[in-house]
């Protein structure tokens, strides 16, 4: 029951600090602000939280073990190009399917230099991680063999380019869905991704 509360917490604070923050920006929203939104004292916040740029980056931390998980539960003998594809299009599914929570949140990381360079860690972390898996699968030994390596970096420049098309703009909405766009950049790199197969 008293991890059942914390998880509660933890998400009503993520949740108003992510929405405030993309709503006013990132330096505009202060530590109380979000607490007070999350109906938490400042301590409590700090108790889940070092820093209001923590949470953002326990948000991407989320997208990268979703990716991993992707793609450790795909078929062994599926081709690197179809396991690599649903494993990044985990997070762009969610972030398509909550459109309206996701992506001032996207743009809010996208457009804030500090956030950016978390994004980009969180990236190099993702492809160590992607890297590693897709030796495992297609048996190749990513310190001896490029192909891991490249594949997992592919499939993360093509999930880096659908988050910035989809967020491109101003406007509320966006008219794009990046399960589609994902696929469309993975019709392009299937050609590439798939010789790599054992």
């Amino acid at each position: 029951m008293a991890q059942r509360k914390r998880q509660l917490v933890a998400t009503e604070l993520t949740e108003a600090a992510l929405q405030l923050l993309a709503l006013k920006g990132f330096d505009a929203v202060t530590v109380d602000e979000i607490a007070t939104t999350a109906g938490v004292s400042k301590r409590t916040f700090f108790r889940y939280f070092a820093s209001k740029e923590d949470v953002v980056v326990q948000f991407l931390a989320g997208m990268g073990a979703d990716m991993r998980a992707g793609l450790a539960t795909r078929p062994a003998g599926e081709r690197p190009s179809e396991a690599l594809l649903h494993a990044v299009s985990v997070p762009l599914t969610a972030c398509g399917d909550h459109a309206e929570r996701a992506l001032p949140v996207v743009r809010l990381i996208l457009r804030t230099p500090a956030l950016l360079a978390r994004l980009l860690e969180h990236q190099a972390r993702w492809r160590e991680e992607l890297t590693a898996e897709l030796g495992e699968r297609l048996g190749r030994d990513p310190r001896t063999d490029l192909r891991p390596r490249l594949a997992a970096g592919m499939a993360l420049a093509a999930f880096d380019a659908v988050l910035h098309r989809w967020s491109d703009g101003e406007e509320a909405e966006s008219t794009e869905d990046p399960g589609a766009l994902i696929a469309e950049a993975f019709a392009v790199l299937a050609p590439a991704l798939d010789p790599a197969a054992p």
